[in-house]
């Protein structure tokens, strides 16, 4: 009996009471955060803030002081790579690349030299001849009765001739003589800081590129050569193709001036085509505008006969001369054509609207390359 019920008051303590609780391990504290992540004051990051806002400023100045050098860097290297093609032609007749560059920094040079010492004193001259005989040539418009009735009114001539004869044409596009001392000494500096960077781009073309290539990761390498090698090729394609168009241009109309009666301007006016024509969209119109004048000056049926000439040749331009040319070079819509001609000449001037168009094709090929797959996945 007592054993019964002494068993019995142990299982009653063991119900009642409960079972010791097992030891909790305690959570470990969190890592203090890296010193770039702790929590600084709002002075502070409002003093880094305004130190950044400081730099950033200073660095698009200095980009904005020195925008006309980079201009011509850029300018230097596009032209480095329309020469390029010459150098490669050379080097597949297994000439090493150091000779074929050399062969043609002496060609451009050769080519250069010739131009200012067989052209440039007689497009001097003849430009000389026209700023003298401009004025009789505008007393001549006027024996036209309609031209007369207008100058009559307005006296359109006589303003324009004594802008001419007063010395007033070269103070407003120079500045007096010593704004064009300074023009020509920019100019002549702009000229050989140009010559001596693309030759240099043009030697050290191969390095510089795989410098590029260097940039990408190994994993996608070969993806960003071919990248940078078809944007190489477009911008080497349009560079050589302007200088193909533009010689055409200058060609064809030296010889309509002299078949016309322009001859004693024709190398001249030849000289101002050339120039024009650099310049996308507008350059072929300036350049008809601008010889007009001269005809209509010496005679108003050679004036109409320009006009005629360059509407022609516009279309012949247009339909078989430029898509020949930049078929294989360039592949950019016609609207983005305009746009990016008119914005780059708009923010760079000519350097802009020129290099406009090859950089527009650069992007549109890594936006066809690189993001449009990347959205047709997602």
């Amino acid at each position: 009996m007592r054993r019964a019920l002494g068993r019995a008051g142990r299982e009653a303590r063991t119900l009642i009471t409960p079972p010791p609780l097992e030891p909790v391990t305690p959570v470990p504290p969190l890592p203090p955060p890296p010193d770039g992540v702790r929590r600084r004051s709002p002075f502070a990051v409002g003093f880094l803030g305004a130190w950044g806002v400081i730099v950033a400023g200073a660095l698009a100045l200095a980009v904005y002081n020195v925008q006309s050098v980079l201009l011509l860097v850029v300018l230097a290297l596009f032209l480095a790579l329309g020469l390029n093609p010459a150098v490669e032609f050379l080097t597949r007749r297994r000439l090493p690349r150091p000779l074929a560059v050399l062969l043609v920094t002496l060609l451009l040079f050769g080519v250069v030299a010739l131009g200012f010492v067989a052209f440039v004193p007689v497009v001097t001259e003849q430009t000389t001849a026209l700023m003298r005989n401009l004025p009789g040539l505008l007393d001549r418009m006027t024996l036209h009765p309609r031209v007369w009735e207008i100058e009559e009114e307005y006296q359109i001539v006589e303003k324009i001739e004594q802008f001419i004869t007063s010395g007033s044409l070269i103070n407003n596009l120079f500045g007096g003589i010593l704004g064009a001392g300074k023009l020509v000494a920019n100019l002549v500096f702009s000229v050989i800081v140009t010559l001596v960077l693309t030759i240099y781009f043009l030697a050290s073309l191969p390095t510089i590129k795989e410098t590029i290539y260097a940039l990408a990761p190994a994993s996608r390498r070969a993806r960003a050569r071919y990248l940078a090698d078809e944007i190489f090729r477009g911008v080497s394609g349009y560079i050589t193709g302007m200088f193909v168009i533009v010689a055409v241009a200058s060609v064809c109309s030296f010889i309509f001036m002299n078949i016309a009666g322009l001859g004693s301007y024709s190398l001249a006016l030849a000289f101002v085509v050339a120039m024009f024509c650099f310049i996308p969209l507008v350059g072929s119109s300036l350049a008809m505008v601008s010889v007009a004048i001269v005809g209509f000056a010496v005679n108003p049926t050679i004036g109409i006969a320009t006009i005629i000439y360059f509407l022609i040749y516009q279309q012949f331009d247009a339909y078989l001369i430029y898509p020949n040319v930049m078929r294989r070079t360039v592949k950019v819509p016609g609207a983005l054509v305009v746009l990016s001609a008119i914005i780059g000449g708009m923010l760079f001037g000519v350097i802009g609207a020129v290099i406009a168009i090859p950089t527009t094709a650069a992007v549109l090929l890594l936006y066809r390359e690189m993001v449009q797959p990347a959205l047709d996945a997602s």
